[in-house]
């Protein structure tokens, strides 16, 4: 009895010491980018700045504060994330209550048809030119539209609409009630757990997206953050920042990679918001949705 317990607590302790070391490796980024935006900027260029911020300073937020272009794309982002979201939870919803019937003409061919794109989609020209081709070049909808439902998420949602009784949906249609109303007023309101789940997943993807709008949108004021966000990373611009950090005799308090943090954190605050809001419902939803049936 004495060695078993032993070695239950080698194991338990060798998987907290697992578990402690994942979420030092998932946080400590997320940290380091969080002092790095208010130490002094001669410090951060020395390499100086590890474990504390040192000659702390908000001067990188300042300028950000100050920048409209940020907060533009902030807004276009937050339009598109809502807006998108709402398309993919109705069209997903729709699809999914759809494959869930079993009495659907052609249902095995259409969850073939569905799962099908998993593996094999057009391409990005051909996508390309169906998007130019509607007519949606440098609007919002072609943001929205060409992302309207993840097969993934599809499937999921179907499984989840397969648990629910199907003696709920053949009582409302002696009620007299229509596909429609059964969708959004009995399917939907029980299907909370899995609703949330998806709106989780279609939000954190609309707002980390920026490779659709850098190929579809051709006006800058429509740019979401994570477009200016990649503009600054990864190629290096300011947005015309350049004057603003610094000040005169050398003496440089905010460098560019203050002001890139700066921004990068500012970018996360609203998925670290919603996130402890949804996650109650993220694991129940997804192992409902993925187990059922």
């Amino acid at each position: 009895m004495r060695s078993e317990s032993a070695h239950g607590w080698i194991y338990d302790g060798i998987i907290a010491l697992t578990l402690l070391c994942l979420v030092f490796v998932t946080l400590y980024p997320m940290y380091y980018i969080l002092i790095v935006s208010i130490s002094d900027g001669t410090l951060v260029t020395k390499g100086e700045i590890h474990w504390l911020p040192r000659g702390i300073t908000l001067d990188a937020y300042k300028i950000v504060w100050n920048n409209p272009a940020i907060w533009r794309a902030y807004g276009n982002t937050l339009l598109y994330t809502g807006v998108g979201t709402a398309v993919n939870i109705l069209l997903t919803s729709m699809g999914a209550f759809a494959l869930s019937r079993k009495d659907m003409y052609g249902r095995p061919f259409f969850i073939f048809l569905a799962a099908f794109t998993m593996f094999l989609t057009g391409g990005l020209i051909p996508t390309y030119l169906v998007v130019q081709k509607l007519g949606l070049i440098d609007s919002m909808w072609a943001i929205v539209l060409p992302v309207g439902i993840n097969t993934f998420n599809l499937i999921i949602m179907k499984t989840y609409f397969e648990g629910i009784p199907i003696s709920l949906q053949e009582s409302a249609h002696i009620d007299g009630a229509n596909d429609l109303h059964i969708l959004f007023r009995i399917i939907l309101p029980l299907s909370v757990p899995i609703m949330a789940t998806m709106v989780l997943f279609y939000a954190v993807q609309h707002w980390n997206s920026f490779f659709h709008a850098m190929i579809y949108l051709n006006s800058q004021d429509k740019y979401p953050v994570q477009v200016l966000l990649r503009n600054i990373v990864v190629q290096g611009e300011l947005m015309d920042q350049s004057g603003e950090i610094g000040s005169a005799g050398g003496d440089f308090r905010v460098v560019a990679t203050n002001y890139k943090y700066a921004v990068i954190i500012i970018s996360m605050l609203p998925i670290l918001i919603v996130y402890p809001y949804l996650q109650r419902y993220f694991v129940k939803g997804v192992m409902i949705g993925a187990l059922k049936g």
